[in-house]
């Protein structure tokens, strides 16, 4: 599963970073704006299962690879 969610993260990001370091600030760095935040919760939900409501999140509990990858484990528990 993280290895998946990492390869969507690069693919929407563009950058090969997301999978160097977890703790990358994808939105203080500009690799991911609301139109991706958006296409990546879409991703999730067709690939998991997983239904994320932007209203459910703080942006601070899903900026970064390793927070994401958590969340959806979460809730795939």
């Amino acid at each position: 599963m993280e290895e998946k969610v990492l390869a969507m993260l690069e693919e929407l990001c563009d950058d090969a970073i997301v999978r160097e370091d977890l703790d990358t600030e994808l939105y203080e760095t500009g690799l991911i704006d609301s139109l991706a935040f958006t296409e990546l919760l879409v991703q999730i939900e067709d690939d998991f299962g997983v239904v994320i409501s932007p209203s459910e999140l703080e942006r601070s509990e899903f900026d970064t690879p390793r927070k994401i990858i958590a969340q959806i484990q979460s809730r795939m528990a």
